[in-house]
């Protein structure tokens, strides 16, 4: 009995190390892709100056596009796959709140300015009207497929 308790405790202990030690690795690929992201903004703007686009004209035809893509892969989708769709656009919105919420809260932040605030604010009351309104919107869908009672 005592040899089995040793070994579960030795076992733990393994299994401890390994775990600190995957936080750590963790930890530092978190750190390398935070740097690789923050890299690839200029890399982008480098390759805008390169081909001769102002790097603002680069990045609205990138939103542009997007645009485009976004209203073609929205309304090419089967009623039947719509509820599906606005639980994945509530999910995005979520994460614009989260966005929005940093941008509001941006005083610490080098080169915050009162724009970034507003538009931080804006983006945060356009999220949570677009979360609530997919709510409802599934809500409604969802009862559409539900049996309706006898009276």
């Amino acid at each position: 009995m005592a040899d089995a308790l040793q070994t579960l405790r030795d076992a733990a202990e393994a299994a401890a190390s390994s775990a600190a030690a995957l936080a750590e690795a963790a930890r530092g690929v978190a750190a390398e892709a935070a740097a690789n992201a923050e890299a690839a903004a200029p890399v982008a703007d480098a390759a805008a100056h390169a081909s001769g686009v102002d790097p603002f004209v680069f990045r609205l035809a990138i939103f542009v596009l997007s645009i485009f893509i976004g209203y073609y892969v929205v309304w090419s989708v089967t009623p039947a796959l719509h509820t599906p769709l606005m639980s994945v656009t509530n999910a995005i919105s979520s994460v614009i709140v989260v966005g929005a919420l940093v941008a509001v809260g941006a005083d610490a932040a080098e080169g915050a300015t009162q724009a970034t605030k507003i538009f931080g604010f804006i983006a945060l009351v356009l999220a949570s009207v677009n979360i609530f309104g997919g709510f409802l919107v599934t809500e409604r869908m969802l009862g559409m497929y539900k049996p309706k009672e006898k009276k």
